[in-house]
């Protein structure tokens, strides 16, 4: 029999396009002898609407942009409703989902939340792990308490900003220049802006208003950018070590999913002493956001020789310019080996919680 595998994609996010990117790349890579694959898009408005099964990998973005024609979904009925257009019985259930999700209503714990709700096994990051992971500030402030080395920061609340604008802008140059601003709960590069002065740090806030309520402030550190996967649950492997060369003042949403204008050394030239290391804080961040599946950890590595973690992404991107699946490569594990994985430990992680007792 196979696995009924649902891919979850696209969501009410500014990272929308970077999930369907995603999505592309697992559809040509997953092994469709062994799963029967079921598209599951979510609009930019934030409408569930689902697939007929895929038969084969797809070939552009557009086939996976799926119109509602009378095939949207509630979300809380996503198993009872899945197969109402095909002629399997109505008892028929997905096995497992894959958020294939970036961003806000995705990969910040509320799908995970509702797929716990539903008893469905997902890939990937729990809600805690999912939630701490999208926002900065709560991630950094658990890696303080792991006793991760990190760069300085001060973050701010719009609210509070509006207040005292003048205020937040010499908080800030207590850091000094340059400094990058960001949203707290965005990644793929959305909305960061690096400043070299106070004109520029001011449109940098902004901007990043724009996509959050909430934003982080942090000192730029100076190091090769080297980033390392994470594999497993409670027992946790990692890849080989990569390491971004970016052309331009820092790795932008451009440069990550458009022009790929950046180069990437797989692995990178490090020591095996440094190599351990990095794995172990790696790890320990993993644990400290309570992750399973999958985490990219990524790390600057200062000419001392000090590794400095800059964050942990809890879904990484599959795309073609993407570092978690090629690092995991030259670790040996194929694409389609990783995909299944990840489905296993999803399975994994779902059958030893169903032996959690919820009665007294």
């Amino acid at each position: 029999m196979k696995i009924k595998l649902g891919l979850l994609y696209g969501g009410k996010s500014a990272e929308h396009k970077v999930s369907l990117q995603t999505a592309l790349a697992v559809s040509k890579a997953i092994n469709h002898d062994k799963y029967e694959v079921h598209p599951i898009y979510i609009t930019e408005t934030g409408k569930w609407i689902r697939g007929t099964q895929l038969t084969g990998p797809l070939e552009t973005v557009a086939q996976l942009e799926i119109q509602d024609n009378g095939t949207a979904i509630s979300p809380v009925s996503l198993n009872t409703e899945m197969f109402a257009l095909t002629d399997s019985k109505t008892d028929d259930q997905l096995d497992v989902i894959f958020p294939l999700l970036h961003g806000p209503n995705g990969e910040d714990g509320t799908v995970q939340g509702l797929l716990e709700l539903l008893n469905i096994p997902y890939v990937g990051n729990g809600v805690l792990a999912s939630a701490a992971g999208m926002d900065k500030v709560v991630m950094k402030q658990l890696f303080a308490q792991a006793g991760l080395p990190q760069v300085e920061y001060v973050s701010f609340i719009r609210r509070e900003w509006e207040a005292d604008r003048t205020a937040a802008y010499e908080k800030v140059e207590t850091l000094g220049y340059p400094c990058f601003v960001k949203p707290a709960n965005l990644g793929s590069s959305v909305g960061i802006s690096k400043c070299d002065n106070r004109e520029e740090l001011e449109a940098a806030f902004v901007e990043a208003f724009l996509f959050d309520r909430k934003i982080i402030v942090e000192a730029a550190a100076v190091g090769r950018e080297v980033e390392i996967g994470v594999l497993g649950n409670d027992e946790a492997a990692c890849s080989v070590v990569g390491e971004i060369l970016p052309k331009k003042a820092f790795y932008d949403y451009k440069a990550k999913y458009e022009d790929g204008d950046t180069g990437l050394i797989i692995p990178a030239e490090i020591t095996e002493e440094q190599h351990q290391e990095m794995s172990a804080l790696a790890i320990k961040a993993f644990k400290a956001i309570d992750g399973s599946g999958l985490v990219r950890a990524d790390f600057f590595l200062t000419s001392e020789g000090k590794f400095i973690i800059n964050e942990v992404n809890t879904m990484p991107g599959f795309t073609p310019f993407s570092m978690f699946p090629l690092l995991w490569k030259h670790a040996g594990v194929e694409y389609p080996d990783l995909i299944e994985k990840l489905v296993s430990l999803a399975i994994e992680r779902h059958t030893e919680k169903q032996q959690i007792k919820h009665t007294m």
